[in-house]
């Protein structure tokens, strides 16, 4: 078995055990909505068991391990702060009705053994990007400056968020001001420059065949848990949001609607 089958591994089963402890703790607090806080931690611990399983831990390895530990905690700790005291997501409400009786066994699986499993998949990069020790050069320029816009875009539009449902008043309302009046999903588009900031430095090691991982990650976010699932049903809830999907577009930021933020009727 080769050495970077052995690390790999090793990367799986932390992301596993992980996912087994967090999966006890959803048990305690009958809430599996925990597995948010976890997600990006995984890509953290499997980051730093590839970095120093490896002896090339480079100015250039550095950076990386830097804002992958930069994107991973303030994503976790956004996160976590957004879900405090909060009754369990909506989506695993759903998930968690359809999957009864003994859902909570059954989550251990459908929840946080597939989360580990993705995550293992995705982190494919980050272990050959590790294992190279190439200088910083113009490719890990771009990969930082993509990876910058999209932190910005991604922490920016969180925070825009979270201020706005922090308003009572705007219960029952859209967003359609700041990032979110060019893009219904500015979050998600922010991860998905991130995430293909991060694969360049594996395909300035010479790991190009690691494109699956941002591509995978892009389908995540636009068709399966990112955009598709968040407007799953929406307009049903928000009348007014079929009016913002008009004038703004889902994903790729482009020129702002002209409708403004409106309290839904009926």
């Amino acid at each position: 078995m080769s050495e970077f089958l052995i690390i790999s591994f090793y990367g799986l089963g932390i992301m596993l055990l992980m996912g087994i402890v967090t999966w006890l703790y959803s048990l305690i607090h009958h809430d599996v909505s925990i597995v948010d806080s976890l997600w990006s931690l995984m890509f953290l611990a499997a980051a730093f068991v590839y970095a120093f399983s490896l002896d090339t831990l480079t100015e250039r390895n550095i950076l990386l391990l830097a804002i992958i530990s930069f994107w991973a905690l303030r994503l976790s700790i956004f996160l976590t702060i957004r879900n405090w005291g909060k009754e369990e997501d909506r989506r695993y409400q759903e998930i968690r009705s359809n999957n009864q009786p003994n859902f909570r066994y059954k989550s251990l699986y459908i929840i946080f053994g597939l989360q580990a499993l993705l995550a293992w998949i995705i982190s494919t990069p980050f272990l050959f990007a590790f294992a190279s020790d190439v200088a910083i050069g113009g490719i890990e320029a771009f990969a930082l400056m993509l990876w910058t816009t999209g932190f910005i875009f991604e922490s920016v539009a969180d925070y825009q968020l979270y201020r706005f449902k922090s308003n009572k008043d705007n219960k029952g309302r859209v967003l359609n001001s700041g990032l979110w009046a060019y893009s219904r999903h500015p979050n998600y588009f922010g991860e998905f420059l991130i995430w293909w900031g991060f694969y360049l430095f594996a395909l300035s090691s010479g790991a190009w065949w690691t494109v699956f991982a941002p591509v995978l990650m892009t389908i995540l976010l636009l068709k399966v848990s990112g955009v598709s699932l968040m407007e799953k049903g929406i307009t049903e809830r928000r009348s007014e949001y079929r009016h913002y999907i008009e004038t703004t577009n889902a994903f790729f930021p482009g020129k702002p609607g002209h409708a403004r933020v409106t309290t839904e009727r009926g």
